[in-house]
């Protein structure tokens, strides 16, 4: 009879009775009995006689009492017909124990007989946390491996207890103990308790440096995660004290010197004391900042002849002379990388040798591109798109199933799937091949919210509110069509629109699309004049480039302007806008094209985008003009709470073949793209009638500074802010517009009494020629600068204005605070 004992007595000896209960206690290492509750020890059997080695005839299994005798057999590497002998069985004993069912196993070989005595490992009917305040139950379940309906062992509760503790630590609570508790229930099954007692909260006293010159205690402060604990940072979750923590210090200390020249920098030591009242931490780092260095010689080497190093070494964006910065070394073999895969090299290795002169104070760096591993993608898996099709992500990747591995391809294909906009999270990651030479790609993606119902709001100094609703999804049926079918009502604008966009028409890369809208503007607030527009338009997108697009479109409309003939019968208006009134159909075509550099198509924190864009009125209908609007953006990062991005745009529009610009084909600005004056509240405007109608202008620049600020609030609430600077012009009218024509009436005095009869009125025209006074049109500049807040709030997210005027003209509409919000489904 052979018995594996260890083993055997392992849930006996790990369960002690308290009370009618089984209690497995572990504060330490081990699970022990509770003093108060003994249990006799188990008998040890007597060894009985070697056996003989034999034939098995029958495998007889005993003991089982939920697990069927197949299984049972169907793991020991014994069969019926085979010869057993000690060694075998031993084998056999551990095949058996290793499968986690059995707490005990013996086994018997008699006259043929191989008998299995087991005891089964009992089931986990409930997993309870008991004394966690200060994690939340959901967090500790993911972090343990047991399992409701699992099987209990005794080396996996001692694992969890580990795993809670380490979990524990890193929150700060370096004290905390773990007691398993077990409760026998029938038919074999446990409740398994786990008694926490968290300890208090270890925190930081002092965050100290020794060592620094070039940088001051508060600066390096605002480099490393751990911060010191003080009453008002009751939200922060890195005031504890954790010793992982302090590794992920050194390294953005490293990071911060070496990326401001100090090539020698290292951290001598990163020191946690407890304080002797044991109240918190005193954390010490010593450091060795040595010499600033600067860049010496930058060359380019490379035993690939076909490679030109003369011209990778423009792509260098390392200059001799600058301050030594780490980063650019990586932005460099990033280049340098991207450029040799982009010139048919898909395999090679770009490696920095760095030769430092402590005379010179400068560091020689030598990028050795060199010939790489072979290695080429084997399989590409696509796991989280619940809702979106297989097929839509693989088709902005630039790698397919055979082809030679690229990082630079990898990385890019991973922008394109986040421009979709359809994932919340998107990483791709290398997992193992069917060969050395084969990696395997797993496109990993969270799904958000596609679908669109939004809602804007806008408060003005005049006291109006402007509310827009609408509806739209961007991924129809997961298939990445853009639908969007929307009906929008305000106090401005009444909108009935329907778009429909396929980004892979006849399976290639051009984004087709339709629309076909009715828009319904009510602008007598702010122009005296409404305007009905019914048409449609087919869109055709295409690419240039890697980084540049470039689209057509045709738009056949008809737009009626209409004014109340009241207002322009008793002259309340000017003739300008009078004129304006009537149907016209406008058929034009138009093209834009797009270049974008930047590092994130969402949240940008490097590079650059411009965009330009021209629509040519006359191919058929009443109207005839040429539109043309430019648009640039530049974005840096400092750090993760400080990015800083300068926008600018602007457009002219001017009549051909005889044509002036109506009133509805100008440019209105103001609200959310000129912050601090209300939509249409800079420009030109006739200021004659009580109202001051915007009358449009033909030309437009706006430039924006954006600086995004830390709010000190935990990342889960969402809430972000920046401060911005608007500055701008927007003017110019027609000669028409500007001057008298003959016969239009005066329009500031535009009714004097007859002389010949003066109970009579007489219309009082202008001088032909001459500047109407009551129009206003100087392309002034006006400036605004402000704060914005951004909350990404459950019902979607919402954005607040807080602006503060610099410059403006007296007939300008301002306003000081806007609010807009969109809830997505």
């Amino acid at each position: 009879m052979y018995r594996h004992r260890a083993q055997g007595a392992a849930l006996a000896s790990g369960v002690a009775l308290l009370l009618g209960t089984s209690a497995l206690v572990a504060p330490g290492a081990a699970l022990a009995q509770q003093p108060q509750a003994t249990a006799p020890a188990p008998a040890t059997p007597a060894p009985a006689p070697a056996p003989q080695s034999g034939v098995v005839q029958r495998i007889i299994v005993r003991g089982n009492e939920r697990i069927e005798p197949t299984t049972v057999i169907s793991y020991l590497p014994i069969q019926p017909g085979e010869t057993v002998d000690p060694a075998r069985i031993d084998v056999a004993l551990k095949t058996l124990f290793r499968t986690d069912l059995f707490s005990d196993v013996r086994i018997d070989f008699q006259d043929g007989d191989l008998i299995i005595n087991v005891v089964e490992n009992p089931i986990i009917n409930r997993v309870i946390f008991e004394g966690n305040s200060g994690l939340k139950e959901d967090k500790i379940r993911d972090e343990v491996s047991v399992r409701p309906r699992g099987i209990f062992t005794r080396a996996r509760v001692q694992s969890d207890i580990q795993r809670i503790v380490e979990l524990y630590r890193r929150s700060g609570r370096i004290s905390a103990n773990v007691t398993p508790q077990i409760v026998e229930l029938p038919q074999k099954r446990v409740d398994l308790i786990f008694k926490i007692d968290e300890g208090p909260k270890s925190g930081i006293l002092r965050v100290n440096f020794l060592g620094n010159t070039a940088f001051s205690d508060n600066d390096l402060r605002d480099v490393v995660v751990t911060e010191q604990t003080t009453w008002y940072k009751f939200f922060s979750t890195n005031a504890n004290y954790d010793p992982d923590r302090l590794e992920y210090d050194k390294e953005q200390l490293r990071k911060h010197y070496r990326n401001r020249g100090y090539y020698d920098f290292r951290v001598a030591s990163a020191i946690a004391e407890l304080a002797p009242d044991k109240n918190g931490f005193v954390v010490t780092y010593t450091l060795d900042e040595g010499p600033e260095y600067k860049f010496g010689q930058i060359k380019v080497q490379s035993e690939l002849q076909k490679l030109n190093t003369e011209v990778l070494q423009t792509l260098v964006p390392l200059r001799t002379g600058e301050l030594y910065e780490d980063e650019k070394i990586e932005q460099a073999t990033d280049a340098l990388t991207f450029a040799a895969g982009a010139a048919g090299f898909a395999f090679v290795d770009v490696r920095p040798r760095y030769t430092p002169n402590r005379q010179t104070k400068t560091v020689d760096v030598v990028f050795q591109i060199n010939e790489g591993p072979r290695v080429y993608v084997d399989r590409i898996d696509v796991v989280g798109n619940t809702q979106t099709l297989d097929y839509v992500v693989r088709r902005e990747l630039n790698l397919t199933e055979g082809d030679a591995y690229n990082r630079a391809l990898v990385d890019r294909s991973r922008n394109q799937i986040r421009a979709l906009g359809f994932f919340k999270e998107v990483e791709i990651t290398e997992t193992p091949g069917s060969a050395p030479d084969r990696t395997g790609l797993r496109v990993q993606v969270e799904e958000q919210p596609t679908g669109e119902l939004s809602f804007s709001a806008g408060y003005s100094s005049v006291d109006q509110l402007i509310i827009d609703l609408g509806i739209a999804q961007r991924n129809f049926r997961g298939r990445g069509q853009n639908v969007r079918a929307r009906v929008s009502l305000g106090s401005i604008r009444q909108t009935v629109d329907f778009s429909f966009t396929e980004p892979r028409f006849l399976g290639r890369d051009l984004a087709a699309g339709a629309d076909a809208y009715y828009y319904k503007y009510d602008l007598t607030d702010y122009s005296a004049y409404k305007t009905e527009t019914l048409g449609g338009g087919l869109r055709l997108g295409f690419p240039l480039s890697l980084n540049s697009r470039a689209g057509l479109r045709y738009t056949l409309r008809q737009d009626k302007v209409d004014i109340d003939d009241s207002l322009c019968n008793s002259f309340l208006i000017s003739s300008t806008l009078c004129e304006q009134r009537g149907a016209f159909v406008t058929s034009l075509i138009g093209y834009d094209v797009r270049l974008d550099r930047r590092n994130d198509p969402l949240r940008p924190t490097r590079g650059f985008y411009v965009q330009a864009s021209q629509d040519l009125a006359g191919l058929g209908g009443d109207v005839n003009y040429l539109r043309s609007e430019g648009e640039a953006g530049w974005y840096h990062g400092f750090n993760r709470d400080f990015i800083l991005s300068v926008t600018a745009s602007a457009g002219f529009v001017g009549g051909w073949a005889g044509d002036s610009v109506r009133i509805n084909d100008r440019f209105y600005k103001g609200g959310n793209n000129f912050r601090g004056f209300e939509a249409a509240g800079i420009g030109p405007r006739e200021i004659s009638s009580q109202r001051g109608d915007a009358l449009g202008g033909k030309a437009y620049a706006i430039g924006s500074v954006e600086l995004s600020i830390p709010t000190f609030l935990p990342e889960q609430y969402g809430i972000k802010a920046a401060v911005f600077g608007d500055v701008g012009t927007l003017g110019l009218l027609d000669d028409r517009d500007l001057v008298y024509q003959p016969g239009e009436p005066d329009c500031l005095n535009p009714i004097i009494p007859d002389p010949a009869d003066p109970t009579k009125s007489i219309i009082n025209p202008g001088a032909p020629g001459q500047r109407k006074s009551c129009v206003k049109d100087d392309l002034s500049l006006r400036a605004s600068v402000g704060l914005s807040i951004f909350w990404r709030s459950p019902m979607g997210p919402i954005r607040f204005d807080f602006s503060q005027i610099l410059a403006k003209e007296d007939y300008d509409k301002t306003e000081t605070f806007r609010f807009s919000t969109s809830t997505r489904f």
